[in-house]
């Protein structure tokens, strides 16, 4: 069985957003019970993580982030005068996507796990991302 959901998102340059409630509020609509979710970030300038969600971490990782891939010139910027090439690479690192495990309809993440969203760009941006099921649903 699969089941899918898009949620979209207003977001600012190096935002991080806590999107584990859109996640759990899915499967439990759904009545998931084993299986796995999949999230899915729509767009090269953005990632899917997992991190405690608080206030030291969500300051820490956008300057790890600028330590890993500052903003600069990038051949990418020169070919297109975006000034996003730094955005580009913060996506390739942290990734698009994320699959966790739902045992018994709950996600198996830890106490202080939570999704993110991450936004990478340079600018204000509307973003979508897909939530997907796949396994059974509860009875």
């Amino acid at each position: 069985m699969v089941h899918k959901h898009c949620i979209e998102l207003s977001t600012e340059p190096d935002g991080i957003y806590n999107i584990s409630p859109q996640m759990r509020e899915f499967t439990a609509k759904i009545r998931a019970n084993d299986g796995v979710a999949i999230i899915f970030a729509i767009g090269s300038t953005c990632g899917i993580t997992t991190i405690e969600f608080e206030s030291g971490l969500a300051r820490d990782f956008p300057e790890m982030m600028t330590r890993i891939a500052p903003r600069g010139n990038y051949y990418h910027d020169a070919a297109w005068g975006d000034g996003n090439g730094h955005a580009h690479l913060r996506s390739s690192l942290i990734g698009t996507s994320l699959t966790i495990p739902i045992v018994g309809g709950e996600p198996a993440t830890g106490t202080w796990q939570q999704v993110v969203f991450c936004e990478f760009d340079n600018r204000a941006r509307k973003r979508k991302v897909l939530f997907m099921f796949l396994g059974e649903l509860a009875e």
